[in-house]
């Protein structure tokens, strides 16, 4: 088998598994009895890098989306899954998540040549940036420190570099490089909204 052929074959058996999860999802119940007895409703999260992975910088330093990364935000918006970001900024951009992510916004909209404004509503405050240092990736902390905050949601990450897809998938992420040849550019946002639904802790 080519390494084209079995990339193929993966992502028909990824897509699969979102089909065959998606239909495990009980229907409503009707009455309260059989609600109480249904499962539970699971719930995901998918943080992302940001540089290179969402947006893009180009040799005259402007920034704008990485193809497709639009569309995957609306994709993931329609589905009503929450999305944050982990990435390293300089910790002396301020004492705070909310701090620092107020200096990037800056950063970022300075040279912005989007054709529509970057989606920071999308992500609210689950923007997880280093406090010291010390916590910058590849360290573990921010991917902990977000972990934590999604609660007992299964949690997703996608970057570009194959270290950090590693290192998320070592914490209990689930990860996805993105933009590679043969591959879809970012997870498929059906088999993200399965992964709610398939038991993990």
């Amino acid at each position: 088998m080519t390494q084209t052929s079995a990339r193929k074959l993966t992502c028909r058996m990824l897509l699969a598994l979102a089909g065959a999860a998606a239909m495990t999802v009980p229907a409503a119940a009707t009455t309260a009895s059989a609600a109480e007895a249904a499962p539970r409703r699971g719930c995901v999260v998918v943080y992302f890098d940001l540089g290179e992975t969402l947006v893009h910088t180009a040799d005259d330093n402007s920034v704008r989306y990485v193809p497709r990364a639009a569309e995957h935000l609306r994709a993931l918006r329609a589905r009503h899954i929450p999305v944050g970001l982990i990435t390293n900024v300089p910790s002396a951009w301020g004492a705070t998540d909310a701090a620092r992510a107020a200096e990037l916004k800056k950063v970022i909209g300075k040279d912005w040549k989007g054709s529509g404004p970057f989606a920071w509503a999308d992500f609210g405050d689950r923007i997880f940036t280093p406090r010291t240092e010390a916590e910058r990736k590849p360290a573990p902390a921010l991917w902990d420190r977000a972990r934590q905050a999604a609660g007992r949601c299964r949690v997703v990450y996608e970057a570009e570099t194959t270290g950090e897809v590693r290192t998320a998938r070592s914490l209990g992420y689930v990860a996805y490089q993105v933009n590679r040849p043969s591959w879809p550019a970012y997870m498929p946002v059906p088999l993200i909204a399965a992964l709610a639904h398939i038991p993990h802790r």
